[in-house]
C-alpha cells in the first residue's frame, strides 16, 4: 500500500513539474507573486463572467424592454419609452387574471395530490417489505421520461374511442367511454393535466419523503414505545413533525416547477379547449412569439419573476423556522 501511494505521488509530482516547465517564465514569475485570494479569483472569474452573460444581462435587458413598446418583428421602428404602461395593462387585463386563476388551480391541486400520494407511498415503502426495492424502481419510472413523451403518451390514453383511460373509467362507472373527452371538455381538461402531472412527479415527492422517513432515528420510536405511545400518536408526534421540512422542500420544488409548466400542457391540450388550460407560461409565449409584443411580454415576465421570487422567499423563511424547531 505504501509503495503504491509513493508511486502515485511520484506520478503527480512529475505531471506538476511538466506543467511548471511548460509555463512561460514571465507568467510563472507573475503567478508566484500573487496571493492565494488572487489566484482563486482567476479560477472563479470565468464562471462569474458566464453567469453574468447568461443570467444577469438578459434580466437587465428584459427589465429595460418592459418599459418600452418594442416589437421584435419590427426592429427598425422607433422604440417609445412608455414607462409603467405595460405593467398597468397586465394588472388590469381580465384575461390575464383568468390565466393566473388557471395556473393557481393547477398548482394547488397538483401539489396537494402529489404530497398526499407521495407521502403515503414513502410511508409504505419505508416498511421495507419484500420487493420494496422493485416497487420503488417501478414507481420512479414516470419521472425519468421526457414531458413531451409523456404528453404524447397520455394524449393517446385520453382518446375517447380507443383510449385506455376512458375504457377503465367506463368499466368502473358504467359510463360509455366515448361519451366524454378528458382533453376536449371544458370542465375535464384542467383535471386531465393534473392527473398526468401527478402521475409523472409524485415519485419525486415520494423520494424526498422517503429520505426524511429514513433519517429519523429508530431510538426515538423505541423511546416512544417504552412510554406506551400508540402507533397513531407516534405518527403525529414523531413522524409528521420530523418529515415536515422534507415535505415543505418538496412543495417548494414542485411549486416552482409547476408555475413554469409549459411543454406538458402544450402536448396535451395546447392551452385549450378555448383558454381553459392556458397557463401563464403559455400566455407569455403567445404574447412574445405570436403577437410579437416584446415590451409587453417583458413586463409580463418580470411580474411572474417577482411573484415567484417573492412567494419563494417567504416560503423559505417559513421552512427555516420549521427546521429550527
Amino acid at each position: 500500500m505504501t509503495r503504491k501511494s509513493s508511486e502515485d505521488r511520484f506520478m503527480s509530482e512529475t505531471a506538476i513539474d511538466r506543467v511548471a516547465q511548460a509555463t512561460p517564465p514571465r507568467v510563472a514569475r507573475r503567478i508566484r507573486g500573487l496571493p492565494d485570494r488572487a489566484i482563486a479569483w482567476i479560477f472563479i472569474a470565468p464562471t462569474i463572467f458566464l453567469l453574468l452573460a447568461v443570467n444577469i444581462f438578459p434580466l437587465v435587458w428584459t427589465i429595460r424592454l418592459s418599459f418600452t413598446d418594442y416589437r421584435v418583428n419590427r426592429p427598425n421602428n422607433e422604440v417609445e419609452w412608455i414607462g409603467l404602461r405595460n405593467y398597468e395593462r397586465i394588472l388590469t387585463d381580465s384575461d390575464i387574471w383568468k390565466t393566473m386563476q388557471a395556473t393557481a388551480h393547477f398548482l394547488f391541486w397538483t401539489i396537494a395530490i402529489q404530497v398526499l400520494i407521495g407521502f403515503t407511498l414513502a410511508w409504505l415503502i419505508n416498511k421495507k417489505f419484500r420487493g420494496s426495492n422493485f416497487w420503488t424502481t417501478v414507481i420512479v419510472l414516470p419521472m425519468m421520461l421526457s414531458p413531451a413523451v409523456v404528453g404524447n403518451f397520455w394524449t393517446f390514453l385520453y382518446q375517447p374511442q380507443i383510449g385506455l383511460f376512458n375504457t377503465v373509467v367506463g368499466f368502473f362507472t358504467g359510463a360509455d367511454p366515448a361519451s366524454f373527452s378528458m382533453i376536449g371538455d371544458v370542465n375535464l381538461a384542467p383535471w386531465s393535466i393534473v392527473i398526468v402531472d401527478t402521475w409523472m412527479w409524485t415519485p419525486f415527492v415520494m423520494l424526498i419523503c422517503l429520505a426524511g422517513l429514513r433519517s429519523i432515528p429508530e431510538s426515538i420510536y423505541e423511546a416512544a414505545e417504552c412510554d406506551r405511545a400508540s402507533k397513531w400518536r407516534q405518527f403525529w408526534t414523531i413522524t409528521v413533525p420530523l418529515v415536515l421540512p422534507f415535505l415543505m422542500l418538496a412543495v417548494l420544488f414542485r411549486g416552482i416547477e409547476n408555475f413554469k409548466m409549459f411543454d406538458l400542457v402544450v402536448q396535451l391540450t395546447g392551452g385549450g379547449p378555448g383558454n381553459t388550460t392556458t397557463l401563464t407560461s403559455i400566455d407569455l409565449k403567445r404574447e412574445a412569439f405570436e403577437r410579437w409584443r416584446t415590451g409587453f411580454a417583458s413586463a409580463y415576465a418580470i411580474i411572474l419573476f417577482v411573484t415567484v421570487f417573492g412567494l419563494a422567499s417567504i416560503y423559505v423563511k417559513a421552512l427555516n423556522k420549521v427546521k429550527e424547531r
